[in-house]
């Protein structure tokens, strides 16, 4: 069982669901203990001397996948098993309830939505834990199955998703859906309803899906280079750590490299959402929050947060970070601008 599971039956334990109809408490304030590490001078030119981390919204579960759309953050709260969005001044407003597929799951587990994209069209793509699979949802937030197997086999619990500049639909499948309330510290790799063998990272294009990668532990968070050149992806266990491929142009992978590790790092959580600016840097969630590398890697810079930070995005004008920690929304303003997602809306 890994940590982050440890810490969500503890936020459930304490907070719990949501009501259907509730929104969150609008918070809009400096966050407490919240704190910017300044490692090199160049964390500078990324974030001004003055910037404070605030913390916008709170009252959720676990708090996962967020996306700008429209004008508002998206975000699921994975534990709670809702999907909502936020304006700017912090309005929140369920959009779907029973996110993950599920009308109700064990406590503990990770069974609502994750992960969202905008497609082409403007529809959007989300990932669903629960019922194992990816949906779209049209402008009226009706659901339809997406992606659901491979090679007939149910996938794990798909997580994060990203297009490629090629248009290609990337995203991970690790197995955090599975939980037995009976056996909380069992290996989920060895789940009965476990269909698929590995872990994998898939490429969905033209209609066919393929398996890109499927020798990582616990793939994770997934993002691309500003030239899409390379894909970069957390991998949240055994062990923590952020790797890159190089893309071809049939989305095969090669000169894989560890880029950051992170098994000696300190505090709680681990890798898991990432995402890429615009002049590519890295800013990654993992143990103690998140850290920003220079595109050659170097650290630069550490968000420290009260809470696991799970996962990051873009938004407002792009130089916005929004960050979900496990039971609330942080913002962060920058001086430079995210690496817009390609079908932005």
């Amino acid at each position: 069982m890994s940590k982050i599971h440890n810490l969500m039956i503890v936020a459930a334990l304490l907070g719990g669901a949501l009501p259907a109809a509730a929104a969150s408490t609008t918070v809009m304030k400096p966050a407490a203990d919240a704190k910017i590490a300044r490692l090199d001078p160049a964390i500078n030119s990324l974030i001004a001397p003055n910037a404070v981390i605030e913390k916008v919204a709170t009252g959720f579960v676990f708090l996962e996948g967020p996306m700008w759309h429209q004008g508002t953050l998206w975000f699921s709260d994975l534990r709670g098993n809702k999907m909502y969005k936020m304006t700017p001044s912090g309005k929140v407003t369920l959009q779907l309830d029973h996110a993950g597929g599920l009308a109700s799951f064990p406590a503990g587990a990770n069974a609502g939505s994750n992960a969202m994209v905008t497609d082409k069209d403007g529809t959007v793509l989300m990932n669903q834990h629960g019922a194992r699979r990816i949906v779209r949802l049209d402008k009226d937030l009706h659901i339809t199955p997406f992606l659901e197997r491979y090679e007939g086999k149910r996938f794990n619990s798909p997580n994060d998703l990203t297009f490629a500049p090629d248009g290609a639909l990337w995203f991970t499948d690790p197995p955090y859906g599975f939980y037995d309330p009976a056996k909380p510290n069992a290996d989920i790799d060895k789940n009965p309803a476990k269909e698929i063998k590995f872990n994998g990272v898939y490429r969905y294009k033209d209609g066919k899906l393929s398996a890109v990668i499927t020798d990582l532990a616990r793939p994770n968070g997934i993002d691309f280079t500003p030239d899409g050149k390379s894909v970069i992806i957390s991998n949240s266990e055994n062990k923590p750590t952020i790797h890159r491929y190089d893309v071809a142009a049939d989305g095969s992978v090669s000169n894989h490299k560890i880029v950051v590790d992170l098994s000696k790092a300190t505090g709680d959580g681990v890798p898991d959402g990432l995402r890429i600016d615009s002049k590519g840097d890295l800013w990654a969630t993992g143990p103690g929050g998140i850290r920003i590398f220079s595109p050659s890697y170097k650290l630069l810079g550490q968000l420290q947060l009260p809470e696991v930070a799970a996962n990051l995005t873009w938004g407002d004008d792009g130089k916005t970070l929004y960050i979900m920690g496990s039971t609330s929304v942080y913002r962060l303003k920058l001086l430079v601008a995210g690496k817009p997602a390609l079908y932005a809306k």
